[in-house]
Formats: structure tokens, C-alpha cells, sequence
């Protein structure tokens, strides 16, 4: 197995491929560890760190593609989990939702109504 991993051709691939090729960067790490421990050439001692920065561009790739998946399964679904709603922040998520702010009681339109904003013809300045 090579050290560094690309990670452009790696998304049109299927999980199983993903996850058989995890599983062979893992045991090749956990074989260069034990030579670590024995002794081993110092160029095979740093394969280690691409070998674990490779593990982790394909961690990434998987949760990327399962949230992709769980997107879409909750797409038109009434609630989403928390951890697929966007974040912002505090104050934006407890803001009134657009609907419920243009909302306006009965009275406030009969007032509206009744006594419109005046309108009037300011004269410009030259």
C-alpha cells in the first residue's frame, strides 16, 4: 500500500471499497507501529504520519457521504436531527420563523386600515 491518498477518486467509490481500503490502511499502520517499537528504518517510521493522515481523509469521506445519505432521507420529513440543522446561532434559532413576525393581530389591522401612514410631497432642495 502507497502512503499518501489522493482524495478526488475516492468519492465515486462504494462504501465497501472505502471501508475494505480502511481496513488495509489500519493494519499496515498497526504493522509500522510494532516495527517502531522493534526498531525499524527511520523512512518506514514516517510513513506513520501520512499513513494516519490518509485514515483520516477517508474517515471523512465516509461521514460525508452517510450525512449526504441522511440528508436526503430527511429531506421532506417534518423534524431533522439536531445535527443536521444549520447552526448559526443562538439567537438566529430562536428567532421568530418569517411566517409567525409578519403575523398581525385583528386589531392592528383595522388600525392600519382605518389611519394608513400619511403620505407627503417633500420639496426638494436645489
Amino acid at each position: 500500500m502507497s502512503g499518501k491518498i489522493k482524495t478526488g477518486p475516492l468519492w465515486q467509490k462504494s462504501k465497501t471499497d472505502l471501508l475494505s481500503q480502511l481496513e488495509d490502511l489500519k493494519t499496515e499502520l498497526g504493522q509500522l507501529r510494532v516495527q517502531k517499537i522493534a526498531g525499524g528504518a527511520a523512512s518506514k517510521l514516517t510513513k506513520i504520519h501520512d499513513l494516519r493522515k490518509s485514515i483520516a481523509k477517508l474517515l471523512t469521506i465516509i461521514n460525508a457521504n452517510q450525512r449526504a445519505q441522511l440528508r436526503l432521507f430527511y429531506k421532506n420529513k417534518k423534524y431533522t436531527p439536531l445535527d443536521l440543522r444549520p447552526k448559526k446561532t443562538r439567537a438566529i434559532r430562536r428567532r421568530l420563523s418569517p411566517k409567525d413576525a409578519s403575523r398581525v393581530t385583528e386589531k392592528q389591522k383595522k388600525k392600519s386600515t382605518h389611519f394608513p401612514q400619511r403620505k407627503y410631497a417633500v420639496k426638494a432642495e436645489v
